[in-house]
């Protein structure tokens, strides 16, 4: 099977941001120096932290760690982990740490909030998913299909810190949402050490923590129809999340000609196919941008801008197989929204 670029594109679905932004490379210097910054490969893909200001390498390293602790914890692949615990205890309750406990307890709201399009116990699907292989294939068909008869988070029982799988052979994957709680949580952490201005950048999810100098971030969003790092439009924000997913993030094509990416529909086990071709959310805490994206998405354009507009404090930008934008009625400016600062978007 033939593999296309975009699929190295998930290190870099925002990478845009910092490569972007006018104040992320090149942005404030704090009175005792240059930004200081950590890369390094986490949760599955390439992450970046920036301090513009408590230019201390020890809250630098300790930002890391923090992220190095949750993947610990909520990696599915890593052996005893919560989630790993979780999924190989055949049904059996699992006794987890507070913040799996609190994660579980996000997800399955978002799961009530979208009528089960976004569904953590679709880790037995995905995992016979591969899109990181040098030659990705299709799953069976016959298997998928007996994947997706375990995909219910009706399944999923929390009770304090207890989890059960009322289905034993029920899997659940944290990846659409996770990043984006483990990005709060460095916030967090660097407002605790006493830092005001930091750009944390997990993959696909960019926070811009307080300001550039005093004026707003500008982060570039990523034109889904173009190589990585190419801008269609951009949002200036302070202390705002920013997450896109699209169909470029992680994919192939098939022998067939048939073109697939990692966002599954919970029902079908398959790539979802509605027109979409990208959803970025803007929101205060990242968490709800990582979920939203992935519900939107699998919603689709009417029922998720729907969802968007029920939520306070959340805009969203979609952009279709068309090259067609839609946007919230929040993206413009007004009082003190994040807007859009290049060409009009479609």
């Amino acid at each position: 099977m033939r593999n296309t670029s975009c699929r190295k594109a998930v290190a870099s679905i925002l990478l845009a941001a910092c490569v972007l932004a006018s104040g992320c490379t090149t942005g404030p210097k704090d009175p005792g120096g240059d930004p200081i910054s950590s890369t390094g490969f986490m949760l599955d893909t390439v992450i970046t932290i920036t301090l513009y200001d408590g230019l201390n390498h020890e809250n630098l390293d300790g930002a890391m760690d923090v992220c190095a602790k949750y993947e610990q914890m909520f990696s599915k692949t890593i052996e005893g982990s919560d989630v790993w615990r979780i999924n190989h205890a055949s049904g059996q309750p699992t006794e987890v740490s507070n913040e799996t406990a609190e994660l579980i307890a996000t997800a399955l709201r978002y799961s009530e909030l979208s009528g089960g399009a976004f569904d953590i116990t679709i880790g037995l699907a995905s995992s016979l998913w591969d899109f990181k292989s040098s030659s990705p294939k299709v799953p069976d068909a016959a298997a998928l299909a007996e994947a997706v008869t375990h995909v219910d988070y009706r399944n999923v029982k929390l009770e304090g810190n207890t989890v059960t799988l009322l289905d034993d052979e029920a899997q659940i994957d944290l990846g659409a949402i996770a990043k984006g709680y483990i990005a709060d949580k460095i916030v967090a952490y660097l407002a605790s050490r006493g830092v005001t201005s930091a750009i944390i950048n997990l993959g696909g999810n960019v926070y811009a923590m307080g300001s550039k100098g005093g004026s707003n971030w500008t982060i570039g969003l990523q034109d889904p129809f173009k190589r990585r790092n190419t801008p269609i439009s951009a949002v200036q924000l302070q202390n705002k999340s920013v997450v896109t997913s699209g169909i470029y993030e992680r994919c192939f094509t098939a022998e067939d000609g048939t073109f697939y990416h990692h966002i599954l529909d919970p029902k079908t086990g398959y790539s979802v196919r509605n027109g979409l071709a990208s959803v970025t959310i803007i929101s205060d805490k990242s968490v709800d941008g990582d979920a939203l994206t992935t519900t939107c998405f699998v919603l689709g354009l009417e029922k998720g801008m729907e969802l968007v507009e029920s939520l306070e404090g959340v805009e969203a930008i979609f952009i279709d197989e068309n090259e067609q934008s839609y946007m919230t009625d929040g993206i413009g400016g007004e009082n003190g929204i994040p807007y859009l600062t290049t060409e009009d978007l479609g």
